[in-house]
């Protein structure tokens, strides 16, 4: 029988909740051919390390590098180092820079797709920061990734916003990384509801000029643009800009809110994913991709549709906690002992958010194994003083 468990509404009563059976999902038989799939990862922290949780990020690296290996066994492919491992909020460039050298080793070793963001964090916040010392910052961080053989995502840069005044400044920005680059990057844009403080990104507050100004940069430098992702969650501005793309440069959703249709497409074309809830969704969003690859539709939104109210719940406002939700997914289902996070971000979501999220999750078919979400759920509660 499944497990019965009494979980807390918002208004704090407790209600029993029967789970479902669990979903067998299948993993790919050979790679996913119909899109390329990008899952951006999170990192397990050491809840054992001695060390300032707010400035000196521990890992644990056998359960991060091993959820690596579990995503490229569902024949994903790895977005490392992303807003999703908490870059920028918990993960500085130090600890950033040994996920991506040892991340790599792992692909090369186990034949995944990875790619590896690239930024300017270790700029120090507050200071002076010239556009120069952005470009330098910049050049650091994209020649240590592509030293150690990987594939770039050029991150959005909080220090680039500081310092930018207009277009023309990210123009000449990323006009000079681009020219250094020895591969085609992915471009990021991240919508200031991820990250505030990347508001005005492009040199400008208003969207549809973002828009304009971010095109004339790829479009000058398609050559070097292996495709960008845009985290905006609106979907009609990301198909509009999709179909402005010149040929070759691929449009990777990053909308939580709306990958389902975005990834499907339309008769003009469809959207590639570099997705943070593909980590959380990873065994549905291949089986999804996979009935995409036999053309069944049908089976397509079968997998795929009950995972959205999970995602937009899970990245609801403030969207930048959604790392916590996806943490607690990880480990729910047993892909880490514990549910600790760094920088403690594990108290950035309520007690009713998690428990709504158990819901959810179940509905979706993915809690693997119900007896051991059940107990890891109440050891959460417990905690909480849910008896």
């Amino acid at each position: 029988m499944p497990p019965v468990i009494r979980l807390p509404r918002l208004d704090g009563a407790l209600e029993p909740y029967t789970m479902r059976q669990a979903v067998a999902w299948s993993a790919p038989a050979g790679p996913i051919r119909s899109r390329i799939a990008y899952a951006a990862a999170h990192v397990v922290s050491d809840p054992h390390a001695t060390c300032d949780p707010l400035s000196d990020a521990r890992l644990d690296w056998d359960a991060t590098l091993g959820y690596r290996r579990y995503l490229w066994s569902l024949g994903l492919a790895v977005a490392e180092a992303m807003d999703t491992a908490q870059r920028g909020m918990g993960l500085g460039w130090p600890a950033a820079r040994d996920l991506i050298r040892r991340s790599l080793a792992e692909a090369r070793a186990t034949g995944g797709m990875i790619a590896c963001g690239a930024g300017t964090d270790q700029l120090t916040p507050g200071e002076r920061v010239t556009l120069d010392d952005v470009e330098q910052a910049y050049e650091e961080q994209v020649g240590y990734v592509e030293r150690h053989g990987g594939r770039v995502i050029l991150m959005a840069s909080r220090a680039l916003a500081r310092a930018a005044r207009s277009p023309d400044d990210y123009r000449r920005v990323y006009g000079t990384i681009l020219r250094q680059v020895s591969r085609p990057v992915i471009l990021h844009w991240l919508g200031d509801m991820f990250d505030p403080q990347l508001a005005g990104y492009w040199g400008t507050r208003d969207v549809d000029q973002a828009m304009d100004a971010c095109l004339a940069i790829i479009c000058e430098h398609r050559a070097k643009i292996d495709g960008i992702k845009i985290s905006l969650l609106d979907a009609e501005r990301e198909v509009a800009l999709r179909r402005r793309l010149p040929g070759g440069v691929r449009m990777y959703t990053g909308d939580d809110f709306n990958y389902e249709r975005l990834i499907l497409g339309d008769a003009r074309g469809y959207s590639d994913a570099l997705l943070g809830i593909f980590d959380a969704i990873a065994p549905v969003a291949s089986a999804a991709l996979q009935a995409l690859d036999r053309d069944d539709v049908p089976a397509y939104h079968a997998a795929l549709e009950p995972t959205v109210p999970l995602a937009r719940h899970i990245f609801e406002a403030p969207t930048h906690a959604y790392k916590t939700g996806i943490v607690f997914l990880a480990y729910l289902n047993g892909h880490q002992p514990h549910f600790r996070m760094i920088g403690g971000a594990e108290s950035w979501r309520s007690v009713p958010h998690l428990a709504e999220l158990f819901r959810l999750a179940d509905a979706a078919g993915l809690l693997a194994d119900p007896d051991c979400a059940a107990e890891r759920m109440r050891r959460v509660l417990a905690v909480a003083g849910v008896e």
